[in-house]
Order: C-alpha cells, then structure tokens, then sequence
C-alpha cells in the first residue's frame, strides 16, 4: 500500500457548532462552517503527500463545496456518530491500498500545509501520529498507519483514548504540537481568533449586546 489518504467528516449543517447556538445565528453557524471547510481543504490541497481527500457526511451542501475543492465524497445515508463516519472514511482508505489516513476536523481553519505535512512525513508501518487540541483533551488530527490499525476515539477525553488504543493495539505513537492544527473552533471564546479575517467578516461584532446571536447578514 502508498499513499495518504485524508478524511474529513462533517455533521448535517443544521447540527453542526452546537455549542454556539447562543451566540451565532443558524445561518452563521452554517456559514462559519462551510468556510473552515473550505480553508481545511485548500491546507490539504496544497500537501503533496496527500494524494486523495474524503469528506464524509451526509450534508448535500457540504458536499457539494467539497467537490467544487475536488475532494472525493463518501455519503452516509443518515447522521451518524462522529467515530462511525470517521470508521467508514478509514475502510475506505484501507479499501483503496492507502498506506495512511489522515483524519482532520473541519473546523481547524488554522491549519497550515506546512504542519500538516510535518504530521505526515514518513509515517512508520504501524503508527498514530496525533496533534492534541490546545486543552490536551481532545485530539486535533490523526494520522494512521495502516488505515485501520486502530478504531478511532473522538470525543471527550479523546487524547488518552487513542493513547490507549495504541498501546493496546501494540501502534507506535508520535504526538506533535502543532499551533495551527491544535486551535479547533468549537465554543464561543474560540471565535475571538477569527475576528478581523476577511474571509469571517460575516461574524460580525465578537461581542454583541444583551447577548443578542450575531447574523450571518
């Protein structure tokens, strides 16, 4: 097997960024999203090693921007758990002979290809290469050699989960601190790092009066 291999799983629009529901509006929500989607692909697309880039998600609008960013797509009939798409965008990889698979969030509009290719380079033949979010709790990016040495873990305390099923599954392990890929966009605070971008203009003033949702107009 050659290769890498990048999956990228998205919730339904209307589901995802739930924990900003009280400070954007739904369609601000839904467009921050599309647009980290948008910068996570153009990161990717600028990364050599990365020879295919799966979205996997059941939104019709995510996929079609991804596809306008010539990722392949892998359409779940339903919304299902972030791991059950994630292991679905894996057997994938495995199924086209990849050696590795990347699997990187949407929500990392950090993300450089300089970082991400310093997670990529080299990987061993059974390895866990991770980026831990900035709480060390969570887990920012994966890379995975081969596809499915191991299943993956996301979710609350996720860090130490892949440690676990690493040491369990007898994978060697590299953890990288990456500054870029360790900032995820998940609850209000981290908007503060996308105020005076361009590109997230839409996002208005950082901290509106009366708690009133910020509008994507």
């Amino acid at each position: 097997m050659t290769g890498i291999c990048a999956v990228v799983p998205v919730k339904p629009l209307p589901e995802a960024k739930g924990r900003l529901r009280g400070t954007l509006s739904a369609a601000a929500r839904r467009r921050l999203v599309l647009t980290m989607l948008a910068d996570v692909l153009q990161a990717l697309r600028e990364v050599p090693e990365i020879s295919r880039v799966i979205v996997v998600t059941p939104d019709a609008d995510v996929a079609a921007l991804a596809q306008k960013q010539g990722a392949a797509i892998l359409t779940e009939p339903c919304a299902s758990g972030l791991n059950e798409g994630v292991g679905k965008g894996l057997a994938a990889a495995e199924a086209a002979g990849f050696a590795a698979a990347l699997v990187l969030p949407a929500d990392l509009p950090f993300a450089t290809a300089e970082e991400i290719r310093r997670l990529v380079e080299r990987p061993a033949a059974r390895q866990l290469s991770m980026v831990p979010a900035t709480d060390g709790d969570g887990t920012n990016a994966l890379l995975i050699a081969p596809p499915l040495a191991l299943a993956p873990a996301f979710g609350p305390g996720s860090f130490l989960a892949h440690l676990a099923r690493a040491l369990t599954h007898k994978v060697d392990v590299r953890v990288l601190h990456l500054s870029g890929l360790a900032h995820d966009i998940d609850r209000p605070e981290d908007l503060g790092r996308l105020y005076g971008l361009d590109r997230y203009a839409f996002l208005g003033n950082p901290a509106p009066p009366n708690g009133t949702e910020i509008s994507s107009q």
